[in-house]
């Protein structure tokens, strides 16, 4: 007689939902109470997302708004593929070797380009990149849609480029045009943590939005991923184009030359930071390629959908937990001192997770705990870009820190899909990762070892 046994599916306890929610809502709602910046809140019109923005105009608080929606209407179209382009290309027929090659020429694609891509938005104009982004999820969105078999390969060379400008242009139009409006840049610490906070929100929400149309057979569907991915590229397009102005270039390409030359190259502390950032980016995106085949190893049934969730709500409450450091007044340490320390939770974390099999359930706990130090570091790592690096390089600096990393992401995804014997394994990359987190740390303790005030100063945060 034939003995059946019921296989179980694992996933987290809705008590983990509740706690990272409830961890969330109350960092955020409590700050107002112990921030420097209380006395001037004005009680009732001021929000919880608008600690440290007190005493400033209305003005202010609808360019922070307006921003934020841009931002997150653009991680929406980020994480609706990022969520279900290897689901599209399974369904497609596509083997997980080729959906990781085409990855890798993504990387390739990137790594010739990206920098040149910084160097060209800071002299054309960051509006003009935000638009470029969008119109490259469009390019892949529409080619998904009428060309449903060879564009993997298309799409990842759109996707990881967007990505790529996803990463700086954002980032540095909201800078300059916050600087060019005269607004005062202390309030840019808390921006840098909504931004944070809100692109993880949006990636919950983009998540939701692709298993719904997902489940409901889309692909048969006028809706589908890819025309939704379509229809938010226009619309954020439209919107940035009726946003703010790109305040004309006042330095020509020569004298640009040379404040790159002599200020992001001649600087061993931007150096520093460079690395820094290279390092987290690496690190990020191979725990993104890792953690689903890491936590279903030897054949575990895992309901993975409901792990991302958990993931993006500890990349929440981690940023949240930067006003905290930066405004709260109850803590003494440095934008270098905990970005350190976050370097070094993080890389012991995927030290455990590289070392030895674990429980599926430690494994939830360390991975968020890695994201919970991703979403601490990212706006650090911001606040100091502003403190270290002119404006007039930010975007160059941010795009060639991304140089190695797509270099090393490279490397390891030729050697994971064969290309060294297969001699690199899973575990083996993870450890990579967290080296590279232990080098970030040692960045950090040689740049707050340097103990000199920013290049002339150049912002006061």
């Amino acid at each position: 007689m034939a003995v059946v046994i019921e296989s179980e599916i694992w996933q987290p306890h809705a008590s983990v939902f509740a706690i990272i929610l409830l961890a969330c809502f109350l960092s955020v709602t409590l700050l107002p109470h112990f921030s420097n910046h209380r006395s001037s809140i004005s009680g009732s019109s001021q929000s919880p997302f608008d600690v440290g923005f007190g005493g400033y105009s209305a003005s202010f608080l609808r360019f922070k708004r307006k921003f934020l929606l841009y931002y997150s209407i653009g991680s929406v179209m980020e994480g609706l593929w990022s969520v279900f382009g290897d689901y599209e290309a399974e369904k497609l027929g596509f083997g997980r070797e080729t959906i990781v090659l085409s990855l890798g020429s993504g990387f390739l694609v990137a790594l010739c380009a990206v920098g040149w891509l910084g160097i060209a938005s800071d002299m054309m104009g960051q509006k003009r990149f935000c638009i470029l982004f969008c119109i490259l999820h469009v390019i892949a969105g529409i080619w998904k849609k009428f060309v449903p078999h060879p564009t993997i390969w298309i799409a990842s060379l759109c996707l990881t480029l967007a990505g790529a400008i996803f990463s700086f242009s954002f980032e540095t139009w909201m800078v300059l045009e916050h600087e060019k409006l005269g607004h005062r840049q202390e309030a840019l610490t808390d921006t840098f943590w909504l931004m944070t906070f809100s692109e993880s929100a949006a990636l919950i929400g983009s998540q939701i939005l692709a298993n719904w149309l997902a489940g409901n057979g889309s692909e048969k569907n006028i809706l589908s991923p890819s025309t939704v991915a379509v229809f938010l590229g226009m619309i954020n397009m439209i919107f940035i184009a009726r946003g703010w102005t790109d305040p004309p270039t006042k330095v020509g390409l020569q004298d640009y030359k040379k404040s790159l030359v002599a200020i992001i190259f001649g600087d061993r502390r931007i150096w520093l930071l460079s690395c820094a950032q290279a390092s987290l980016h690496f690190s990020t995106a191979l725990v993104w390629i890792l953690w689903a085949p890491t936590v279903v190893a030897d054949g575990r049934e895992v309901h993975l959908g409901l792990m991302y969730p958990c993931f993006m709500g500890a990349r929440m409450l981690g940023s949240s937990l930067f006003p905290w450091f930066t405004t709260s007044g109850l803590s003494a340490l440095r934008t270098e001192d905990f970005l350190l320390y976050s370097f070094i939770i993080s890389g012991l974390v995927l030290s455990v997770v590289a070392y030895d099999y674990q429980e599926i359930g430690v494994l939830l706990a360390l991975f968020c705990i890695f994201h919970a130090c991703a979403g601490l570091m990212l706006p650090s790592l911001a606040r100091l870009r502003t403190m270290y690096v002119p404006n007039e390089c930010r975007a160059a600096m941010m795009s060639m820190s991304l140089v190695p990393a797509f270099a090393a992401l490279l490397l390891t995804i030729y050697a994971a899909s064969g290309g060294f014997r297969k001699i690199i394994y899973n575990s083996t990359m993870m450890a990579f990762a967290a080296f590279s987190l232990f080098v970030a740390a040692g960045c950090m303790y040689m740049l707050k070892r340097s103990g000199k005030l920013p290049h002339h100063n150049w912002h006061k945060l």
